[in-house]
């Protein structure tokens, strides 16, 4: 797994956010609807890093199976999820090419699948209410030596608004979404590991 500062590497805070009231504790039912109906978004994220720090910058999903994360400055670093892989671009090693993990070994695989079923045996281990927002966590039934995602929604209408990966290595990284669009036009060309240049593309 990846021991950097990425949606998919270690973080050890929690930011505490001012969230709409929710009526009720939302159905996995209905989460996994509402999931299977994001098709692309676009969002800005807040990142709690291992070491305390923290990284902003913009999210953008585009399901199934395709993110990308652009680190503002100073970091600058590219994460893309596609075509089954994971690829970390590091401004720093320029010339080392893209360090790359298999995307199904890595919890946000849950939410970018095809066709999510939180409902399925064995995939959400917590749900839970605390009155404002409804927390869910998942992992991969098959494989749950790979880690759990915390997904955070409110309702009325159910919109995520957090996660926590625990990964792997027994560490987590909290990302905290901005206002969310959705249905937004997404080139492909956005996700596409093997293009030399990606940054020229967004």
């Amino acid at each position: 797994m990846i021991k950097r500062r990425t949606p998919f590497a270690a973080a050890a805070a929690f930011l505490v956010l001012t969230l709409p009231v929710s009526a009720d504790q939302i159905s996995l039912d209905d989460l996994s609807a509402y999931l299977n109906r994001l098709k692309t978004a676009q969002a800005d994220f807040t990142q709690i890093n291992d070491d305390g720090t923290i990284s902003t910058g913009k999210l953008m999903l585009k399901r199934p199976g395709r993110m990308r994360f652009e680190y503002a400055s100073p970091d600058n670093t590219l994460v893309l999820a596609s075509s089954g892989a994971v690829a970390i671009y590091d401004p720093k090693t320029p010339d080392n090419g893209p360090e790359t993990y298999p995307l199904n070994q890595t919890p946000l695989s849950i939410i970018l699948n095809e066709r999510v079923d939180l409902a399925r045996a064995n995939m959400v281990v917590g749900h839970d209410y605390d009155g404002t927002a409804t927390t869910i966590t998942a992992q991969d039934p098959d494989h749950p030596e790979y880690g759990n995602l915390q997904l955070v929604f409110t309702g009325d209408p159910v919109q995520l608004r957090q996660w926590v990966i625990n990964d792997d290595a027994g560490s987590s990284t909290t990302v905290v979404l901005g206002a969310m669009k959705t249905g937004v036009a997404l080139n492909n060309r956005l996700f596409t590991i093997t293009q030399p240049d990606l940054r020229d593309n967004r």
